[in-house]
């Protein structure tokens, strides 16, 4: 049965999961996390804030759009129970992950690991969070797929190996950018558009600065390898003549155009010394990359190698 009205549910949903993410990128940007005080579920100990400050609004708000995700996510198990079993367990799976995040939340707001803190546990912490953040997306976006899609699959092979490789990677990608993204917020620094990026590496390098200002080289790093690993990938599966037609190639054809559009945006942001807006438009298309590669990967996970055709096969 078609379920239109679920399918635009459901990818609306993926929609304001992403507009989420971001605002809780801005909250961290605006040093807005202890707007709330190290209250949690209540804010300063009431369920509505009483003559808030606009750090206590924008945290406040926040709550208020991450915990509609739980009702939303909710809607989403209800209703998928009518579409078919495997769009029911995907729809159940991000629940799950919904519920994790408000967890993995509670604990940085418990644990006063916002605003100004530049421990280690935060570090790891909002590493462990985006990580979560991406499998809830995934989630999302696989209810969303399986609920718009008749095909089980594409007639597409790849090793598994290397499509779990290029989920790790971009994983490792987005964890580090975490790290990176609170270092910037931080200890900011001055934009290098005067030629000066190479002065300022190697000044964060120096043994006497934060443990996120050193960590700073390593985003960039893991960063071009995952996108050179990706687009190698995407362009192998591009040159295979099954998928042509299919929406896996539209897939692949949008994947590099919107990892090379990161590529550049990272550059931007790093000698513009990471402005919040850019922070905020760099981690928009990183969710639009990870999108797309995660449903390149469902397409070709459960495919099958076509068999070998030997001459004395032809002849048989």
């Amino acid at each position: 049965m078609d379920h239109p009205r679920f399918r635009q549910y459901a990818w609306f949903f993926v929609a304001y999961l992403v507009v989420v993410i971001l605002f809780g990128a801005w909250v961290r940007i605006e040093g807005a996390g202890a707007g709330c005080g190290n209250h949690w579920p209540t804010c300063n100990g009431d369920v509505i804030p009483q003559a808030p400050g606009e750090k206590t609004i924008i945290e406040f708000t926040h709550r208020v759009t991450s915990g509609l995700c739980g009702i939303f996510a909710l809607i989403l198990v209800v209703w998928s129970w009518r579409v078919s079993p495997r769009v029911f367990w995907a729809s159940l799976v991000t629940l799950v992950f919904v519920m994790l995040e408000g967890f993995i939340g509670a604990v940085l707001v418990k644990k006063e690991l916002v605003a100004g803190d530049a421990s280690l546990s935060r570090a790891v912490v909002i590493s462990l969070h985006l990580v979560n953040t991406m499998l809830l997306v995934a989630a999302a976006a696989t209810t969303a797929w399986w609920a718009s899609r008749r095909r089980e699959q594409a007639a597409l092979y790849v090793g598994r190996g290397i499509l779990a490789a290029m989920l790790l990677a971009l994983l490792l990608t987005n964890a580090t950018g975490a790290v990176t993204a609170l270092g910037d917020t931080l200890f900011p620094k001055q934009p290098a558009l005067d030629g000066s990026l190479l002065a300022q590496v190697q000044s964060d390098l120096s043994v006497g600065q934060h443990f996120l200002v050193r960590l700073r080289i390593v985003h960039p790093m893991v960063a071009v390898f995952s996108a050179l690993f990706v687009v190698g990938v995407f362009l192998a599966l591009q040159r295979k003549k099954e998928i042509h037609g299919l929406p896996v190639h539209r897939l692949l054809k949008s994947g590099q155009h919107a990892v090379f559009t990161q590529l550049a945006l990272g550059v931007v942001n790093i000698l513009l010394a990471a402005p919040g807006w850019m922070q905020i438009l760099h981690l928009l298309v990183a969710q639009g990359v990870w999108v797309i590669v995660w449903l390149v990967v469902l397409e070709t996970w459960n495919a099958q190698p076509l068999p070998v055709v030997t001459s004395r096969s032809r002849v048989a």
